[in-house]
């Protein structure tokens, strides 16, 4: 564990927190704009200091931390979340999750080929679930 006067780099400590799986593909979000501080991308480089917010886009998932302490090397899950606290709106987390819990049609077994009049409902079924998906995005 780090003193909080030393330095340490942003792309290290997210990797060190387990925001990212490796070191470089916490560099890489940084190249790509994905990690910010107060809206502003950050190099990889960038020097973190205790009580700064980032926001972090992994893939559709984002995520706002707020750093409480420094830490230099990767650490089990359970000592990690005491060096950050997560200030993601939980609405944002639950939209993520609500994306796989879309209607799943399913035929007893047995049956047989869906008819045409059958493979019309269905189809328009699915026509409707993507149009609310659409109005809610």
């Amino acid at each position: 564990m780090a003193a909080e006067t030393e330095k340490l780099r942003i792309d290290k400590y997210l990797w060190a927190i387990r925001i990212f799986k490796t070191r470089s593909l916490a560099t890489e979000a940084c190249k790509a704009g994905r990690v910010k501080l107060k809206g502003q991308n950050i190099k990889a480089s960038y020097v973190v200091k205790v009580g700064e917010v980032y926001q972090i886009q992994k893939g559709p998932d984002r995520k706002i931390i707020e750093v409480t302490g420094l830490l230099e090397r990767r650490v089990d899950a359970k000592t990690a979340v005491q060096f950050y606290i997560d200030q993601t709106p939980e609405e944002e987390t639950h939209a993520f999750k609500s994306v796989f819990h879309a209607p799943v049609l399913k035929r007893d077994r047995g049956t047989g080929r869906p008819t045409k009049r059958d493979r019309r409902e269905i189809d328009e079924l699915q026509a409707d679930w993507s149009d609310e998906e659409k109005f809610e995005n």
